[in-house]
């Protein structure tokens, strides 16, 4: 009877737009829809995105405000990053996000973001030429990959996190080249590389794995470390704009 009564009481709690992922498959017609809604918001990130260049990619949280050290470090980076001739990529929101973009932007610099929906924090802040918003967590992270030559990580949650780790499983099973990877803030990545460490030392990965990040509190030092890599592998592509797929200039 208690049992009964406990399954009841947890049937109440679950708000009805849960109860759709409860259900396992949907219909087929439904999962039709559903992988034409990922086709057309990848197709519509390949258009937008072809011809903004190659780009640099800074990761980092939404929530800090104008006057944290990190929002200034990630401007700052992002003026850089114009300066190299790159395009600053972000996820388009507030916080080191907005940091980075306003950096480019003030600087002359090309600035663009892939953002999100969210019911908080995620709006798209007003430093950027070109955005697109995303419905999917999955598609705005190939999309903030696919372009980059090279990734900064600042500090964040749970999203810049899972951002960093995917970027490094890429990098590690060589589907995208040894990018350099730049973690800026030693103290706050400490307890991180601790864990990777572990890592070492259980076995779960190998010591050189470790070495596709660099970890600093020197933006000389992370930005002489992108130069180095971009100096020796960088290529420039030119694609041409066709007429026949409305590509405009």
């Amino acid at each position: 009877m208690e049992d009964k009564e406990n399954i009841e009481n947890n049937e109440r709690i679950i708000p009805a737009k849960e109860s759709v992922y409860l259900d396992g498959a949907r219909p087929r017609m439904n999962e039709f829809f559903f992988a034409c809604d990922i086709f057309l918001q990848f197709i519509k990130g390949f258009r937008t995105l072809h011809f903004v260049g190659p780009c640099i990619t800074v990761f980092g949280s939404a929530r800090f405000t104008e006057d944290h050290m990190y929002y200034k470090a990630a401007r700052e980076f992002g003026k850089r990053i114009a300066k190299l001739g790159f395009t600053t990529m972000t996820g388009g929101g507030p916080g080191i996000m907005e940091a980075a973009n306003r950096g480019a932007f003030e600087n002359g610099g090309q600035s663009v973001g892939c953002n999100i929906k969210l019911p908080f924090e995620q709006h798209p802040n007003p430093y950027m030429q070109k955005w697109l918003t995303f419905d999917y967590f999955f598609i705005r992270k190939v999309l903030l990959v696919k372009y980059s030559y090279a990734f900064i990580i600042m500090p964040g949650g749970f999203g810049t996190m899972d951002e960093l780790f995917e970027t490094i499983t890429l990098a590690q099973t060589k589907v995208i080249y040894d990018f350099p990877i730049v973690l800026f803030g030693k103290d706050y990545f400490k307890p991180l590389m601790d864990t990777v460490d572990t890592m070492i030392e259980k076995g779960t990965i190998s010591p050189e794995d470790k070495k596709l990040l660099l970890v600093t509190n020197d933006m000389d030092e992370a930005m002489q470390f992108i130069q180095a890599y971009i100096g020796q592998h960088f290529k420039v592509k030119h694609r041409r704009r066709l007429w026949w797929l409305l590509e405009k200039r």
